[in-house]
């Protein structure tokens, strides 16, 4: 049902004060009542959309990675270059977190749901799927000689590794990455990555 206040409906209030509270305070410190209270919704409008504060964790977290690896396959998909890919896919990856900053300090911060907790089957389907567009991306440039056959842990520390730590940096208000800086990371990804 929706609100005749702001003409959102109750679960979409929810996710959205649970995106503020979440990359304000991380999941474990924040309580079902500040949930309610940022959503402004009624102890059973919460929960008849949520059965939990880590239900609603797991939704968050599985719509925010669908999101971001929307993104990154249409990025890296567009490129038929192996280097361009490869340093695409770093200015995709700062960019996005530039543009949703509380959703990417979700993914950079908290622990993925488990494959038996709220979220994490889907969380599994949606990376192993994700996974094997890479795989298919990268493949041939391996073939080609022009890329390291890595597996998908190394080839996710060496290409975005380095542009993680820049947005924990920056999201700790340390550090804002200038646009050589992201040029510079760019370039070190491919560096790590090709042969």
């Amino acid at each position: 049902m929706k609100s005749a206040k702001n003409g959102r409906d109750g679960r979409t209030r929810i996710i959205e004060g649970a995106l503020r509270r979440f990359s304000q305070d991380g999941v474990s410190a924040s309580t079902l009542a500040s949930l309610r209270e940022e959503s402004g919704v009624s102890v059973g409008s919460f929960y008849h959309h949520f059965a939990s504060k880590e239900h609603v964790f797991g939704v968050l977290y599985s719509e925010t990675l669908v999101m971001y690896q929307e993104a990154f396959v249409t990025e890296l998909t567009r490129h038929e270059e192996a280097r361009a890919g490869i340093e695409g896919i770093v200015t995709l990856h700062m960019a996005w977190c530039g543009e949703h900053p509380e959703r990417a300090r979700l993914l950079v911060s908290e622990r993925p749901p488990r494959r038996e907790e709220p979220g994490g089957a889907e969380v599994a389907e949606t990376r192993r799927t994700f996974f094997r567009q890479v795989s298919d991306w990268w493949r041939p440039h391996t073939k080609a000689g022009l890329l390291k056959p890595v597996d998908a842990t190394m080839c996710y520390v060496l290409w975005l590794g380095p542009a993680q730590e820049m947005c924990r940096l920056w999201f700790a208000g340390a550090h804002q990455p200038t646009e050589a800086e992201i040029k510079e990371l760019a370039e070190a990804a491919w560096a790590s990555l090709r042969m």
